[in-house]
C-alpha cells in the first residue's frame, strides 16, 4: 500500500463523523485528517482538540478555501449533501458523502451530472458495510455457489427515537427510517444479486406528529423469482439482521450494518450438511472505507461504488414511497 496519505477536511461535527467515521479515518493507513469545520463558533476547535486535527475552521466555506486539504468527508444533515458536495467539487475536493446520498433520485442524478464537469475528482456514498470482510465474505460465498441460487435477501434494522429536535425526525430536511437505515436495507439486495430491482412495493407507516416514516417495509423483485424483503423501522426495539437464503443453504451476518471495532465479527455458512462459522478480526469498517477511497485518488481509479450505484439506491427508495402511497407496485 501506497506510504502517501490523502490529506482529509471534515465539513460538520455531526455525531456520526465524530463518534464513529473520524475515529476510524484516524486509525487508517492512508488517510491524514488535518482539518474540520463547523458553522458554530468555536464548535470545531473543541472537537479538534478532543481528536486531535490539526486545524479547525468556523466555517465551511474557509475549510474548502484550504489548499492543503485534498478530499472531504460530507456528514451534513441529509437536504446539504447535494449542494456542499457540489461546492467542494468546485473547490477541487474529492468527496465522500454521507448515505443517502441526496432527497431524492433526481437530486442524486443532478449530482451525478455535475461531477462530470470535474472527472478527475472522486465522489462516493458512505455505505461502509461493502468494505467490512463479513460482507467480502458474504459476497464471495454467494459467488462461489456454496448456497446455490441465491433466491431470498431478509433485512431488519431499527432503533428506537422519537426525539423531534433529532435531525433523523425532521421531515423537511431528509429525516425518516427509509432514508436514515432503509437505504441499507436496499442496497444489501442489490449488493448481494449485484442487479437492480424491476419493480418494488412498499408499506410505510408515518409519524402523526413528526410526519417521518417511522416503520417502513418493501419488497424488491429482481426477476428470476429472486427478491429482497425488508423492514427498517425508528420506533422500535433496536434491532438488526441480515439472512441470504439460495436453494442449497443460507448465510446469516450476525451484526450487518454497526459492526463492532471492539470484538470480532461472525457470519454463518449453513447447508443440509454443516453449519459453519467464519469469525473476522476486529477491524473499523470506517478506516477500510477512508483508505479504499483514499487509494482510488492516490491511483487514480474508479471508486469502488461509482455515483450510479447511489442513483439506483435512491431510485428504489422513491419507489417505495410511491408505492406505500398509491397501495401498487412501482416497476424501476
Amino acid at each position: 500500500m501506497s506510504q502517501r496519505k490523502v490529506k482529509w477536511g471534515i465539513i460538520s461535527t455531526a455525531k456520526i463523523g465524530l463518534n464513529r467515521v473520524i475515529p476510524g479515518m484516524l486509525k487508517s493507513q492512508l488517510c491524514e485528517i488535518t482539518a474540520i469545520s463547523s458553522r458554530e463558533k468555536g464548535k470545531a476547535q473543541v472537537a479538534a482538540r478532543s481528536l486531535g486535527i490539526p486545524k479547525s475552521y468556523d466555517s465551511y466555506e474557509a475549510l474548502l478555501a484550504d489548499p492543503d486539504i485534498e478530499a472531504i468527508y460530507n456528514p451534513l444533515p441529509n437536504h446539504l449533501h447535494v449542494p456542499w458536495t457540489i461546492k467542494a467539487l468546485e473547490a477541487g475536493k474529492h468527496v465522500l458523502c454521507e448515505k443517502p446520498i441526496a432527497l431524492d433520485a433526481e437530486e442524486a442524478q443532478s449530482l451525478a451530472t455535475a461531477s462530470k464537469k470535474y472527472p478527475n475528482l472522486k465522489v462516493m456514498e458512505a455505505f461502509m458495510y461493502r468494505f467490512h470482510p463479513q460482507w467480502l465474505k458474504a459476497k464471495a460465498l454467494v459467488q462461489a455457489g456454496n448456497i446455490g441460487q441465491v433466491k431470498n435477501l431478509q433485512s431488519f434494522f431499527s432503533y428506537y427515537n422519537d426525539d423531534p429536535n433529532n435531525i433523523r425526525n425532521m421531515a423537511d430536511i431528509g429525516g425518516g427510517g427509509l432514508m436514515d437505515i432503509g437505504c441499507y436495507c436496499i442496497s444489501f439486495g442489490r449488493f448481494i444479486f449485484d442487479a437492480e430491482p424491476t419493480r418494488v412495493v412498499g408499506l410505510v407507516e408515518y409519524d402523526p406528529v413528526l410526519n417521518t416514516d417511522r416503520i417502513a417495509s418493501g419488497m424488491l423483485d429482481f426477476s428470476d423469482n429472486r427478491c429482497s424483503t425488508f423492514t427498517c423501522a425508528t420506533q422500535l426495539m433496536p434491532f438488526q439482521s441480515c439472512l441470504i437464503v439460495g436453494t442449497t443453504g443460507y448465510i446469516e451476518i450476525e451484526i450487518p450494518v454497526n459492526a463492532p471495532t471492539d470484538r470480532p465479527t461472525r457470519l454463518w455458512l449453513v447447508t443440509k450438511d454443516e453449519k459453519q462459522e467464519f469469525e473476522f478480526d476486529i477491524c473499523d469498517q470506517y478506516a477500510l472505507q477512508g483508505d479504499a477511497f483514499s487509494t482510488a485518488i492516490i491511483e487514480d481509479r474508479e471508486v469502488p461504488t461509482p455515483l450510479y450505484d447511489a442513483v439506483n439506491n435512491m431510485k428504489v427508495i422513491d419507489a417505495i414511497v410511491e408505492s406505500a402511497k398509491f397501495n401498487q407496485w412501482i416497476r424501476l
